[in-house]
């Protein structure tokens, strides 16, 4: 079989199955740009009838198939509306039949056809030289009905061609006339029974076959034509847009001719030419309008035959939700497109970046990159296809739960309908009651409505009493309330007085056994039965139990033997006057708690437990100065330790068993100084105590966490109050090198002990400054303050103070720093600076000063002086003392050690006899 004049053969099934490579594209059909735009659309080619010498009309070829897409590794079916155009030998496709540009064309004159049986029914290939074309029908009648028509249709073309010169008009005027005899006198098939509802004008009519998405069936390589055919579908159906109602910027839609005078005038205008921008002029656009306007939407013919007002009012309301629908899809295709337009970008400079690469290297890496996408794009695809079952299922279990909401409505609607009758008998009941009301009162005897009035009124009787029997008990609630708000108001007033009495018994009995002090420090000077007396009634008082007096009596708040850390309340002084005044020491404790529990450190506390999330603030440093309670201590320095040293997970074990596996040089120190550790706490006071072994762990893992120090005498107290506060040994740890590597200075316990000695320098400047009268009084009796003072700050007063004043210290220390141990040191020698000034000698001074601070029970008193009475005392001025001192300081040492150098020096440079001289010196004084 021929294909036309230049002999080509045409094969109704030929080998292979190729299948299109990149869906509705038309780069690759040969028609140049200005013929696309003048392309007729197939609503204008349907009705132009076609003038041959046999017949005055025929039939055209159109209808719908499914043409295969394919993007990548996807395939999709879109279906498309195809159109035959007989002039030009070409079978044009649009996505629908209202559009006006077509998406692309398939060039048919030397095309062949392929209809493998293998490939599904209804599918067969069109192939060109340049292409193949995959197409669908919906079923084989129709697929051998298009393959039998566009074959007859191209030998009419070509034979048609072969007979006429191209570019004849009249082969522009009259396309087929005489050429349906060629395919009358061959008879190659019998022709197949035309598929009304697949091809021809009224499968323009029927809706397009819908896709499986909403978006599926748009192409995305023709982004323009299909916004032309939106705009130009939704304009038309509005009828009244106006000649230039288009944002687009193409003048008029294209439409077409209503008749054959309306076709010619419209072929005219396309032969004469178009306008400068290539579109058609106005007149054929108006000729189309007018037929659009007539016939162009669906459902308009019904509109116009519509005579009710109302039936039209709702055709109108439906166009308008067609319209609606219409440009929500265009909005999602606007959005693919720019997608698609940004791939397509993306894709261009990759290919550029490909092509313009001069080295092998350079594009196997650009191949490298698009096969990581190409993995890329699989995972995506195969996580989408994981959420696909995954949202399946939910699905599932949604219809399931759908299922069961329906059975229980079903359910609750079956009881609503049992209630209904239920409501529906009760109701004719009580109209047929209602109905004979003389015949219901007639079964209601005289004893009956007696019987039930008197028991109404014995209701009645009953109800009243019981309303005076609840006012009664109002009364009586009410008076007990007020009764018992009297009594608890007295309770307190009574427990205030109460704790002014016991504290002025302990203040009474404090001062009867200072008395007995002085009277014990005057029984050199009395009569020997005046010192009898005054032994007996020191013995009395000492042997005293605070235990006994509370059996005996009601005691708010009783001296037990120790405090909540283990700190004995009253300490175990072996010299007879240390015993008077440690008892004397536990009373003044006592009468401070007292006078204060109420009015101090109840709202104290009330507040610290108001505190939520620890921030560094001033209520909260003004807080931490008043003393931390029991309860909050150990949450309230945990935050404190770690703000600044922050705990190395495991480094703490780490230490343990390097310990552990090779002795440390302190380790003979270290035990040294644990029996001798806090001797006045019940947790350290024994060999055997808990406390011991965690102790030394501490303090071992500390010498191996910082080999500059090691060991220093003092750590171990510093440690032992961690660890009694904190309780856990790892905390204490970290407590540690927080007091000694952030608060404290540099080389403050070195082995030189150098910037210790510089902070008592800097101390004594200050007594200076803010003590005159007492420094003076130390210099007047030669007076050392720092063999007092030291011990103070290298242990931050550990052992110096009372348990309670000694925490209250410590709170202040881990939140300010070393500056606290200033303010505290200046402030016990400001509380008791009248009783040092009243002693005038020496070793009284220094007997004094031994044991002064723990005289000190009034820690809210020192507390005062602290912060408040030597204020100002800024930091930059403590920084300051220390660097001039520290220089003075070490100053002298250098000047020390060249002494010493020079002495050294001098031995060595005398002769072995002066050395037996001295030897026989040291032998004769033995």
């Amino acid at each position: 079989m021929k294909k036309g004049p230049e002999s080509r053969a045409c094969m109704l099934a030929a080998p292979g199955s190729l299948v299109e490579s990149d869906p509705d594209t038309n780069s690759s059909n040969g028609t140049s740009a200005r013929e696309e735009d003048i392309l007729p659309s197939p609503r204008e080619l349907e009705n132009v009838p076609v003038k041959t010498s046999t017949e005055t009309s025929r039939k055209k070829l159109c209808g719908y198939l499914n043409k295969l897409g394919i993007k990548g590794p996807i395939k999709t079916w879109k279906s498309r509306w195809f159109f035959y155009d007989e002039n030009k030998c070409r079978l044009l496709y649009y996505r629908t039949a209202q559009d006006i540009n077509p998406l692309g064309s398939i060039d048919l004159s030397s095309a062949s056809f392929d209809c493998k049986m293998e490939n599904g029914e209804g599918v067969f290939e069109i192939r060109t030289p340049s292409r193949a074309f995959t197409l669908k029908a919906i079923s084989k009648q129709a697929m051998m009905y298009w393959l039998q028509q566009l074959q007859m249709r191209r030998w009419e073309f070509c034979n048609t061609q072969s007979r006429f010169p191209v570019g004849s008009s009249q082969l522009v005027n009259e396309p087929l006339a005489g050429r349906t005899n060629v395919v009358d006198n061959e008879d190659f098939l019998p022709l197949v029974k035309t598929p009304t509802e697949a091809v021809g004008l009224k499968a323009a009519s029927l809706p397009a076959p819908q896709t499986s998405t909403a978006l599926q069936n748009i192409s995305l390589k023709h982004p323009w034509t299909e916004i032309q055919n939106t705009v130009y579908n939704i304009c038309g159906s509005k009828q009244l847009w106006g000649s230039n109602g288009n944002v687009f910027s193409f003048d008029e839609f294209q439409e077409h001719p209503e008749n054959v005078d309306e076709e010619q005038e419209a072929e005219g205008a396309v032969k004469e030419g178009t306008l400068e921008d290539g579109r058609m002029g106005p007149r054929l656009n108006w000729i189309r309008k007018a037929r659009w306007m007539n016939s162009g939407f669906p459902g308009s013919e019904e509109l116009l035959r519509e005579k009710n007002s109302v039936d039209k009012v709702s055709v109108l309301q439906q166009q308008i939700l067609t319209l609606t629908e219409e440009v929500k899809s265009q909005k999602e295709l606007v959005k693919l497109l720019h997608k698609a337009l940004e791939a397509a970008q993306q894709e261009k400079r990759v290919s550029n970046m490909y092509l313009t690469a001069t080295e092998d290297k350079d594009r196997l890496e650009l191949v490298r990159h698009k096969v990581r996408q190409i993995a890329d794009l699989t995972s995506r695809l195969e996580a989408l296809e994981q959420e696909k079952k995954e949202l399946e299922q939910i699905l599932t279990l949604r219809d399931s739960h759908i299922q069961e909401l329906k059975e229980h409505v079903q359910l609750l609607m079956e009881k609503n309908h049992a209630k209904q009758e239920v409501i529906m008998t009760l109701t004719e009941q009580m109209a047929r009651e209602l109905s004979d009301p003389l015949q219901e009162a007639n079964t209601i005897t005289v004893e009956t409505l007696y019987k039930q009035q008197e028991e109404i009124e014995h209701l009645k009787d009953d109800i009243d009493a019981y309303k005076t029997q609840n006012q009664f008990l109002n009364s009586e609630i009410h008076q007990v309330t007020r009764l018992w708000t009297s009594v608890a108001e007295n309770e307190k007033a009574l427990l205030m007085k109460c704790a002014c009495l016991q504290a002025r018994n302990c203040q009474m009995e404090s001062k009867y056994l200072t008395v007995l002090r002085k009277l014990q420090e005057a029984v050199p000077g009395l009569p020997s039965s005046h010192a009898e007396l005054v032994k007996n009634l020191i013995q009395e008082a000492l042997q005293w139990d605070v235990k006994e007096e509370a059996e005996e009596g009601f005691n708010l708040n009783p001296v037990s033997e120790y405090d909540e850390y283990g700190f004995m309340t009253v300490p175990d002084y072996e010299i007879e006057d240390w015993k008077l005044l440690a008892k004397i020491q536990a009373l003044e404790i006592k009468s401070n708690k007292l006078r204060s529990q109420e009015i101090v450190e109840k709202p104290l506390r009330d507040r610290w437990n108001s505190i939520g999330e620890l921030n560094p603030c001033a209520e909260l440093k003004s807080l931490i100065r008043s003393g931390i309670p029991v309860e909050h201590r150990q949450r309230v320095w945990r935050w404190m330790v770690s703000r600044h040293c922050s705990p190395a997970p495991g480094h703490y074990q780490w230490l343990l068993e390097q310990s552990r596996s090779t002795e440390h040089p302190a380790c003979r120190q270290i035990e040294l100084d644990l029996p001798r550790t806090l001797t006045n706490n019940k947790h350290f006071s024994s060999p055997t105590s808990q406390l011991i072994p965690r102790l030394r762990r501490v303090l071992l893992a500390f010498s191996w966490h910082n080999p500059a120090i090691g060991y220093c005498q003092g750590l171990n107290r510093l440690a032992a109050v961690a660890l009694l506060v904190l309780e856990d040994e790892e905390s204490a740890f970290w407590c540690l090198v927080y007091i000694v590597e952030n608060l404290m200075p540099a080389d403050y316990y070195s082995e030189t002990l150098i910037t210790s000695q510089v902070d008592q320098r800097v101390f004594k400047d200050f007594l200076s400054e803010k003590l005159p009268r007492l420094m003076a009084h130390f210099e007047q009796y030669y007076i050392d303050v720092s063999l007092i003072t030291f011990n103070w700050f290298l242990v931050a007063f550990v052992d110096s103070l009372v348990s309670d004043i000694l925490l209250r210290v410590w709170d202040a220390f881990l939140y300010e720093g070393t500056k606290v141990i200033f303010r505290y040191a200046l402030a016990i020698f400001k509380y008791n600076e009248e009783e040092i000034l009243r002693i005038h000698d020496s070793v009284e001074i220094y007997q004094y000063l031994r044991f002064f601070t723990r005289m000190i029970t009034d820690g809210r008193k020192l507390m005062n002086i602290a912060f408040n009475d030597l204020n100002p005392f800024p930091m930059k001025l403590l920084r300051n003392r220390r660097s001039m001192h520290r220089e003075e300081l070490e100053a002298e040492l250098c000047e020390l050690q060249q002494i010493k150098a020079a002495y050294v020096k001098e031995r060595a440079e005398q002769g072995p006899q002066d050395l037996e001289e001295v030897v026989s010196e040291e032998e004769e004084e033995s």
